[in-house]
C-alpha cells in the first residue's frame, strides 16, 4: 500500500486498516459468515457509514490489499526496465505474490475463502479484473502484442498463475512450471 503523506491521509489509512484487521479477526474467529457489517463496525469503534466509505463490501474487508495487488500487477509491466522481458517480470511478481499468499499466516485466510461460497465468488471476478487491467498494460506495452486477445489470454494464465501455485505442495515450483507454459504460448502467439 501506499504510503499517505498528509496527516490526513495517515488518519485514513490508519482507520482503514483498523477496520480491515478487526473484520479479518472476527471472521475467523467466529466464521464469515456469523459476522455482520453492524458487528465489525462495532468492534473497530466506526459508524458503519465510516466502514462502507473504505470498503465497498463484507467480501472486501477480506480482500484489503485487493487494490494493492492490482496495481502492483499493472506496474509489473508497466513500469520495469526496457531490457527486462515482460514474462520474466510477471513471474517475478507472481512469484512475491504467491510467497505472500501461501505463508503460514495466510493459511487460516484461505480456509475461510476456500469454505465460503460468496467470498470464492468475489475472489473470482476480483481476478477476471486483475486480469482485464492486466491485459490492457500488456497491449498497451513497449513489446509487440500480436493480438487483444493474446493480451487477455495471456493475462488470465498469469493471473490464475497464483491460486494454482498457492495451492500446490511446491509454490515455487508450480510458478516455474506454469511460467513455462505460459512463455511457450506467448512465444506461439508472437509468431502467429
Amino acid at each position: 500500500m501506499t504510503v499517505p503523506t498528509g496527516r490526513r491521509e495517515r488518519k485514513k489509512a490508519a482507520t482503514r486498516q483498523k477496520i480491515a484487521d478487526t473484520a479479518l479477526a472476527l471472521f475467523l474467529e467466529r466464521g464469515y459468515d456469523a459476522v455482520g457489517i453492524r458487528d465489525v463496525a462495532a468492534e473497530a469503534d466506526v459508524a458503519v457509514t465510516t466502514l462502507f466509505s473504505h470498503f465497498a463490501s463484507k467480501e472486501a474487508l477480506v480482500f484489503e490489499q485487493d487494490e494493492d495487488f492490482e496495481q502492483a500487477l499493472v506496474r509489473t509491466v508497466t513500469d520495469r526496465s526496457p531490457d527486462q522481458p515482460l514474462l520474466s517480470a510477471l513471474r517475478r511478481e507472481i512469484h512475491a505474490i504467491v510467497r505472500h499468499c501461501a505463508s503460514p499466516d495466510a493459511a487460516p485466510i484461505w480456509q475461510m475463502i476456500d469454505r465460503t461460497p460468496a467470498l470464492r465468488e468475489y475472489e473470482t471476478s476480483m481476478r477476471l479484473r486483475y486480469a482485464e487491467s492486466l491485459a490492457a498494460a500488456i497491449a498497451a506495452g513497449p513489446d509487440p502484442a500480436p493480438t487483444m486477445t493474446a493480451c487477455r489470454a495471456i493475462a488470465r494464465f498469469v493471473i490464475d498463475a497464483h491460486p494454482l501455485a498457492r495451492e500446490a505442495p511446491d509454490p515455487e515450483a508450480a510458478v516455474n512450471e506454469i511460467f513455462s507454459m505460459i512463455e511457450a504460448a506467448w512465444e506461439v502467439a508472437l509468431s502467429a
